[in-house]
Parts: structure tokens; C-alpha cells; sequence
């Protein structure tokens, strides 16, 4: 009920009257006003003025399915959309809601995440209603082994929605992406699957849009950065969101016919801040100086080490530091 006043409202340019609604809907006007005050604590502005009824003047920043979906052009991604005001971890539930049936393409979204989860074990900083914190559900028929690929597929769908924005983002292999030589977006994909199958695969995605210095940790503060702190002013989480997975959807559904990332890939030379650098590789403890020659089709990162030997380097236990800081 809740959901079909919110439609009436966004669907009606002036006032629509308590009684109207209640014609439309089969529902009490005393139902009405308190969906309607229901609304007003989630954050939406309602003007309602005796014998006119009600209009809606304003939506807040929430990433909800019915903030969203208007923006939309997929068939299957986000049409389905879980979301959360606090979470521990977006690919935790997103895990968990796979083993009770949910299909491909739905989307755990929080506005707040309190155990969020970085690459290599590391804990992602996810403040309330100032980033974007979701993960999308997959269930590709594919190899095993080429499941790391959507990272990929991932971070160049960040990168274009951010790109679209106005600023200059850069991916610094395999899925973070820069602003200002400080990291504004990573990718955590983790897989379910057998020998030969794959049961699932979560992509989370974590971005931060709208947070303030003070939002950081003193350890964090020297490397992370969001698109606000940039660009000098808020953006709309609900846009950038549905950017990522309209464009995700395109990618993603081109490797599932093709079989091949190429397009992803492209994306990701052409935003690249680390191609044609030297840069540290670091592993369980040990270190390795090598410069980047280029991502591969498959995209692993082609480099060549201090005696001239190319390599090609697949994500998982590797980290890649530039020489005197983060890149």
C-alpha cells in the first residue's frame, strides 16, 4: 500500500485528494494519513493543504526500488531490489538471499554498512546515506575460472557512470577506481561454485559519493576520497546507481554471449592509471618492483619484471602500490 500511495503522489503533478486515493486504492483515509506520515519520516516532503488533499514536492536521496527503478533501462538487473537502512555486509545478506532462491540480477543495497568488506580481508569504511553500498546477485553459466572476469566488468561500469559525471576517474587494476590519486570505488566479487559449475556469484560494490573527511578513519584519510569531496558538491546517489547498473547490464550480458570481456577491457585501458608505470607488486609479505605493459583480454595484468622477463599477473593475493604511495 505503501509503495502504490508514494506511485499515486510521483504520478500527479498537483494535489490528489485523501478521498481520490482512497477511491484508487480500496483504503480508509485514516490508512492514508498514516502512510502519508509514514512517508514524511522516511524523508519525502508532502505539502497537504484541507480540502486538496496531497503533493508531493520533494524525494530524499534513498536508494530504494521505487527511487530507482524510473531510471532503469535494464531487463533483469535491479528489478529486484532488497534494501536495508543498516547492514553488516551487503554481499553477506546478498549470500545469504541466493540460498533462500533469489534470482540473478537482484540487488542488496544499505544506506549504512557496519562490517563492509574490502579486498584481501580488509574492512570498507561505509557511512550512513553517503555512498553507495550494494552488491548484485549473478548466476552465469560459465567457467569456474573465469569468474574473477566480472571484477572487470565491474569496475569499467563505475567507471563510465562516474565518468558521465563530469570528473576524470582512473581504474587502478583490478577494480579500484581513483579520483585525485586517492581510491573512491573497489569491487569485491566472491564466488560460489563446483569444479565445473558456478553457483552464484556476488559482485559488491562500494563507492563513496557524498562522504566528508571527517567520515574517514586517520589510517584511510591519507588514500580514500569521495566523488563530493572532487567535484565541490552532492550528487545523486539514486542516478549514479542506476548508471552502474544500466551499463553493467551491458557489458555483463555481452561476455555472457560472447564469452569474452573485451569491451570491459577496453574500458579499463582507456581509464587505466597504471599502464606504462612502474609500480610495486605486493604478495604474502614480499615485494616486487615491474613495470606495466598493458591488461589482457582475459584481464590479467601483463608486466615485465627487473630482468626483462613478461609476466602476466592474476588478481586475488597480489596488490599493486605505486612506487611512493597508494598509486
Amino acid at each position: 500500500m505503501r509503495e502504490d500511495i508514494l506511485n499515486l503522489l510521483k504520478n500527479t503533478d498537483d494535489f490528489i485528494s485523501g478521498q481520490k486515493i482512497s477511491d484508487k486504492l480500496n483504503v480508509s483515509r485514516t490508512s492514508i494519513w498514516k502512510y502519508i506520515n509514514g512517508l514524511k519520516e522516511e524523508g519525502y516532503k508532502i505539502e497537504s493543504v484541507s480540502r486538496k488533499g496531497y503533493k508531493l514536492i520533494s524525494s530524499p536521496d534513498v536508494l530504494t526500488y521505487e527511487e530507482i527503478k524510473d531510471l532503469l533501462k535494464t531487463d533483469y538487473i535491479g528489478k529486484k531490489i532488497f534494501h536495508y537502512d543498516t547492514i553488516d555486509s551487503t554481499n553477506t545478506r546478498a549470500k545469504e538471499l541466493v540460498s533462500k532462491g533469489e534470482g540473478e540480477g537482484t540487488i542488496v543495497i544499505s544506506e549504512e554498512q557496519t562490517l563492509g568488506k574490502g579486498r584481501l580481508g580488509r574492512q570498507w569504511q561505509s557511512p550512513k546515506g553517503k555512498g553507495i553500498w550494494m552488491s548484485i546477485i549473478l548466476k552465469p553459466d560459465i567457467n569456474p575460472v573465469d569468474a574473477s572476469k566480472i571484477t572487470q566488468i565491474g569496475a569499467a561500469s563505475v567507471w563510465e557512470a562516474i565518468s558521465k559525471i563530469g570528473l576524470k576517474p582512473y581504474i587502478k587494476w583490478p577494480n579500484d577506481i581513483i579520483l585525485n590519486s586517492k581510491k573512491v570505488s573497489g569491487t569485491l566479487t566472491e564466488m560460489s561454485g563446483e569444479l565445473n559449475q558456478i553457483n552464484y556469484v556476488v559482485i559488491g560494490i562500494g563507492i563513496n559519493v557524498n562522504a566528508e573527511a571527517e567520515d574517514f578513519s586517520e589510517e584511510v584519510k591519507p588514500i580514500a576520497t569521495s566523488i563530493k569531496a572532487v567535484l565541490g558538491k552532492k550528487v545523486s546517489r539514486k542516478h549514479l546507481v542506476a548508471d552502474i547498473l544500466n551499463k553493467f547490464e551491458v557489458l555483463y550480458n555481452d561476455f555472457l554471449s560472447s564469452g569474452s570481456i573485451s569491451k570491459s577491457i577496453e574500458i579499463c585501458r582507456k581509464g587505466s592509471k597504471i599502464i606504462d608505470k612502474e609500480v610495486r607488486l605486493i604478495s604474502r609479505g614480499t615485494e616486487e618492483k615491474v613495470k606495466v605493459i598493458d591488461v589482457t583480454e582475459d584481464g590479467e595484468l601483463l608486466v615485465k619484471d627487473v630482468n626483462g622477463n613478461i609476466k602476466k599477473i592474476i588478481s586475488g593475493e597480489i596488490s599493486v602500490r605505486g612506487l611512493e604511495g597508494y598509486i
